[in-house]
């Protein structure tokens, strides 16, 4: 009876672990995101893409790094984000790639690879820096999130099963200790 209630507690501790780990991945990064602001942390900075401009490259809800960069360092083909300056893009991040650089104007002209239509030029000075790439596990959990299946899936379930597991570990624990208290007895 002692050897299965060690596999017991070691699945739930495992279980445990991992669902304590993810979360705390998930909320770290949020975190980092949230309090930074626009501030880069150690020269980089997250944010959570909410356009199809940039599909099949970027998806809606994945999180990609962009690093501070040097802007006159940038080439075509870069993607990059950058502060909007025009219309109902005013102050809102934008990520997309550049198309064109003109260095005597120091501009950019960029445009999304899933849009038919080139960007605004830009200036080198709205440049927030250059995207490195996306966080895998934390875009999937992002996404899942997102969805009201996956917060019950990550959020609800796991709470119940922690709970569940916790009656099942005192339960067990209770008849051993009662098994126990027999066979000294007899």
């Amino acid at each position: 009876m002692k050897n299965k209630f060690k596999v017991f507690t070691t699945i739930k501790t495992v279980f445990d672990v991992v669902i304590i780990a993810v979360i705390a991945v998930y909320i770290s990064a949020i975190l980092i995101q949230r309090v930074s602001g626009n501030k880069s942390v150690l020269g980089y900075r997250m944010f959570n893409v909410a356009s199809e401009s940039m599909i099949p490259v970027y998806k809606i809800n994945d999180i990609i790094v962009v690093k501070d960069c040097n802007p006159t360092a940038l080439q075509i083909g870069d993607d990059i984000a950058y502060i909007g300056k025009d219309n109902s893009l005013n102050g809102k991040i934008i990520t997309h790639r550049i198309i064109d650089i003109d260095n005597s104007k120091g501009e950019l002209t960029t445009k999304g690879v899933n849009n038919d239509l080139v960007d605004p030029s830009i200036t080198t000075k709205q440049v927030i820096g250059k995207v490195v790439g996306v966080v895998p596990f934390i875009s999937f959990i992002n996404k899942l999130v997102m969805t009201q299946a996956g917060f019950y899936f990550l959020i609800f379930v796991p709470v119940v099963l922690i709970a569940c597991m916790e009656i099942a570990e005192t339960i067990i624990e209770g008849k051993i200790e009662k098994k126990e208290l027999v066979e000294i007895k007899d």
